[in-house]
């Protein structure tokens, strides 16, 4: 009797030493994931204002090159992703997070330096080749947390991210406004990237233990393969890819929409930095919330809330012609916006086994950098055709194609107890 009571109090003591382990490191990721997004979302509101300095002269092909830089790595990192998820299977998550950072870092640096718009493409393409750290940090954080908390860790996780993106506008227009350049904030993103590198790299502790799968070009293939045939992850493959064409479409306009809306105007990228971080804003009241109710509801059903949300918000911002009613609309669409990549991500997570989550979520992002290449050239394209508000306008009405194709295509999670999920 005496043996058994304390084999259950191993047992508890171990199982509490395996929550506290898996809450630091999720904790440590959300922090680590708020200094990238910080860093590299001060670029945003800079862009479209840099591309007359390297050269760009009329407003549709400042138009046109915000979104081509803006979809360039996404476009490029669609292909490589797959590869580095696979290893960061076979070699650990921390690794890939790594050589991830650091090659962010050192591109950075390198479109500050950039004497025209070549320069500056050739870098985010580069750039591309190397990235993959939001997929990564999800794959790490989804083989380390509990299954029935992957809704509740994927929701925090994100939340670090938006919170970047709330942050990092805001700093990097202050910055351009402070120094009167536009070369500075891309240096101070650089350190910054490079300051989280420590942070990853003494912060970070992963249990990982390596898995006996087929090596290279086969096991990428039948991942993809596996992929494929599944209906539910290929119907979040599309899900994922659409989600972040919606989210993206609007990120290249947002600047010249607010130039639009109040011309030209000394504190013009300030303004413009609080439009870009205001949707980050209500992500973060709205992030944890839908992830953790997704975890107790369902996912599928946050997933429709989130997109029906998010598409009604979207349209009316074509028809805003007040800086202020627009920027209330930015934040409007931001308390859906939130819920529908970590409701996404924590569905495929529970679709697959935790030995293949860096693969799959390796191909996952493949489909979330096509949305965020697709997006902005989409979004780049339609400005200069058609006008700035049009943008609006298709970003809505690709939501809530998203949203039909959730409903018909997409199965709710049905847990081994029957338990709907």
């Amino acid at each position: 009797m005496a043996e058994e009571s304390g084999a259950a109090v191993d047992e508890r003591d171990q199982g509490a030493t395996a929550t506290a382990q898996w809450r630091r490191t999720l904790w440590a990721m959300v922090g680590i994931q708020f200094v990238m997004t910080a860093a590299f979302s001060m670029l945003s509101p800079i862009m479209p204002l840099f591309l007359p300095v390297l050269g760009v002269g009329s407003a549709s092909a400042v138009a046109l090159w915000a979104g081509i830089l803006a979809g360039t790595t996404s476009f490029v990192a669609a292909f490589a992703s797959p590869l580095w998820g696979r290893l960061a299977d076979r070699h650990g998550r921390k690794l890939m997070l790594l050589r991830s950072s650091i090659a962010v870092g050192v591109f950075a640096a390198l479109m500050g330096a950039a004497a025209n718009v070549w320069q500056v493409f050739a870098c985010r393409a580069l750039m591309g080749v190397f990235a993959g750290f939001s997929s990564t940090a999800i794959a790490l954080v989804a083989s380390q947390a509990p299954e029935d908390r992957l809704g509740f860790a994927l929701g925090w996780l994100s939340t670090g991210q938006l919170v970047g993106s709330l942050v990092g506008p805001l700093i990097g227009g202050a910055l351009a406004d402070a120094t009167g350049s536009y070369r500075i904030p891309f240096y101070c993103t650089a350190a910054t990237i490079m300051v989280s590198t420590g942070f990853v790299w003494f912060g970070v502790r992963e249990r990982f233990v390596p898995t006996s799968q087929a090596r290279g070009g086969r096991a990428l293939l039948s991942s993809l393969i596996a992929v494929a045939r599944s209906p539910g992850l290929l119907a979040l493959f599309f899900v994922l890819l659409m989600a972040q064409f919606g989210v993206r479409t609007v990120q290249p306009v947002v600047t010249l929409f607010v130039q639009e809306l109040l011309g030209d105007r000394p504190d013009l990228a300030t303004l413009s930095g609080i439009a870009f971080s205001i949707t980050g804003l209500a992500n973060v009241f709205a992030a944890p919330f839908l992830g953790n109710k997704s975890d107790k509801i369902g996912y599928r059903r946050v997933l429709l809330i989130a997109l029906l949300g998010a598409g009604l918000t979207t349209l009316p911002q074509a028809f805003a012609y007040s800086y202020w009613t627009f920027t209330a609309q930015r934040f409007a669409v931001g308390l859906f916006i939130g819920g529908i990549l970590p409701t996404a991500n924590a569905l495929v997570g529970r679709l697959v086994p935790r030995a293949q989550r860096g693969t799959v979520y390796g191909i996952t992002a493949s489909a979330m950098f096509l949305g965020n290449s697709i997006g902005p050239l989409s979004g780049g394209a339609v400005a200069a055709a058609f006008g700035l508000r049009w943008v609006f306008l298709v970003t809505g009405a690709v939501l809530l194609v998203n949203l039909l194709w959730v409903y018909y295509r997409v199965p709710e999670y049905v847990d081994r107890d029957g338990s709907t999920l």
